[in-house]
């Protein structure tokens, strides 16, 4: 029997349920809407199903069978999508789909420049980005949404595997004005009793904080940041000092105000910066070739940041 539906359908279908919404697919997947509906109703005829409960002013939710399909479209994406892989290793050529994850505190500072380098050099490989905190990366890893992740060795489980790349030491970050400003290292007793604007994010607040139990200092925290550029405009404006691992790009906040940056004196835990894959799945020539890129470019883009 002839098959009556695309691919490209299901994708869109995928889409609309990881979406929630015709319209928020639409802008995910540079599709019009007309298209997606289309596909949607066009699958629904094909297979007797109604996919989707259609919620006038909450989008849409798939139904008990349509979770089932939207599930079973998802899988069939995906090994569809392995085939490019497949195709690549026979033929000794580097192409295919690679999907991406970048911890978000890194990823405004390497990520671009990473993948523009990498696609320039193996444009046959169609990158997929995911920009996410620590515990979501790790999440879609085990789940199979990302084939790696560029992130820190920060509570990895046994199934996944981490290939370190760079070694990233914790700095103070300080207003301009600061009194301390003027130094080109800090010790963290300095600073114990100042107020402390938090880069508040899963593992990376357990990391900062630990530093300061490893000296039996407690800080003060006056305030949380979400975001690196929140934590440096934070701090540019007065709102207290921060500690951070990525080296800055510039000494201004992204508002334009001055920063100071210090080492921090004595022995400190660093961050590993690498590469998690999970240890069980095939590693397709895309990701290999991207893992060797990230040993070749990474340490050296990392030397060129301006330091503390």
């Amino acid at each position: 029997m002839a098959t009556r539906f695309t691919l490209r359908q299901l994708e869109y279908l995928v889409a609309v349920g990881e979406a929630g919404s015709i319209a928020r697919a639409s802008a995910r997947i540079h599709v019009s809407p007309p298209s997606i509906s289309a596909a949607i109703a066009q699958l629904e005829a094909e297979f007797g199903l109604q996919l989707f409960i259609r919620r006038h002013s909450h989008g849409l939710a798939l139904t008990t069978g349509g979770r089932r399909f939207f599930l079973a479209a998802r899988q069939l994406l995906a090994e569809a999508e392995g085939l490019h892989a497949l195709a690549g290793d026979i033929s000794e050529q580097v192409r295919g789909p690679l999907g991406l994850g970048c911890l978000l505190t890194v990823a405004e500072t390497v990520l671009p420049d990473l993948r523009r380098g990498f696609e320039t050099a193996w444009p046959e490989v169609r990158i997929t980005q995911h920009i996410d905190n620590q515990q979501r990366l790790i999440d879609l890893l085990l789940g199979g949404e990302i084939d790696a992740a560029l992130t820190y060795d920060m509570d990895i489980p046994p199934e996944i595997g981490f290939e370190p790349v760079a070694t990233l030491a914790p700095y103070a970050v300080l207003p301009a004005e600061h009194a301390l400003a003027g130094q080109r290292s800090v010790r963290l007793e300095e600073l114990a009793s100042a107020k402390l604007v938090l880069l508040d994010l899963p593992f990376s607040r357990d990391y900062f904080l630990g530093l300061f139990s490893a000296r039996g200092l407690a800080p003060r925290i006056a305030e949380r940041a979400g975001d690196m550029a929140m934590m440096r405009a934070m701090v540019a404006n007065g709102f207290g000092y921060s500690l951070a691992n990525v080296p800055p790009r510039s000494a201004t906040s992204p508002d334009g105000k001055p920063l100071a940056h210090l080492s921090l004196e004595g022995r400190h835990r660093p961050l590993a910066l690498g590469l998690a894959r999970p240890v069980s799945r095939r590693q397709s020539r895309a990701l290999t070739t991207f893992a060797a890129h990230c040993h070749a470019t990474l340490p050296h883009s990392l030397a060129g940041v301006a330091t503390p």
